[in-house]
């Protein structure tokens, strides 16, 4: 009965150990720690934002611990529904959305890094919604616009101007065979022609505003 009785303390003591040790494994700094993510712009254009994402992180981090040695909740995973416990894990998911918030920017900037472009033109994306590349174009695009409102819409054979240059440009990047140099020529009036079949346009070879939009395109 003794030995019975010995086996039994044993166990329990075991039993409470093996609990203890799990509450103390739970929240080891490698199990209850959330990582910096990998993949993020460590270049980043704002310094600053980068710290603050850092900062998030710790102090999510610290939140948790805190909240663990101090009143016993996981807000993690919570396990009671009490009052405390439930502002507890709000405020942490306020705190891990705001990491979020910061490493999906950092993600991005990298992702779009890895298609060519600039820390100037994630700058120019995150502020306007349209990359500093896009916005260029479309800057181009209207002035081109405005210089066909400016010759009437009479561009014919002959003419010379800067513009009749640009639309030439517009033609040989759309792979139409013509010279760059200004002079609106026959081979320029085929051209537009050729583009225009493409684009099932009436193939006049004369440059009108839908000629134009779909070169701009």
């Amino acid at each position: 009965m003794k030995k019975l009785i010995i086996y039994l303390l044993v166990i329990i003591g075991l039993i409470l150990i093996y609990g203890q040790y799990k509450q103390y494994n739970r929240f080891k700094l490698e199990n209850y720690e959330y990582k910096t993510a990998k993949g993020i712009d460590l270049n980043y254009h704002d310094k600053a934002f980068l710290l603050d994402y850092y900062e998030a992180v710790e102090d999510l981090n610290n939140y948790v611990k805190a909240q663990w040695s101090a009143n016993g909740i996981d807000v993690r995973v919570p396990e009671d529904e009490d009052e405390e416990t439930k502002v507890a894990a709000k405020a942490y998911t306020k705190k891990l959305a705001n990491v979020k918030y910061y490493e999906g920017q950092l993600l991005q900037s990298k992702k779009l890094k890895k298609q060519g472009m600039t820390n100037a033109g994630i700058r120019s994306y995150e502020r306007n919604g349209i990359t500093l590349e896009d916005k260029i174009k479309q800057e181009h695009r209207d002035k081109l616009l405005t210089m066909f409102g400016d010759v009437s819409n009479t561009v014919k054979l002959g003419d010379k101007s800067a513009f009749v240059y640009e639309v030439q440009e517009l033609l040989k990047a759309k792979g139409e065979e013509v010279a760059v140099d200004g002079v609106f020529e026959t081979m320029t009036e085929d051209a537009i022609r050729s583009f225009e079949t493409k684009q099932k346009l009436y193939p006049d070879g004369q440059l009108d505003v839908f000629t134009l939009e779909k070169l701009l395109k």
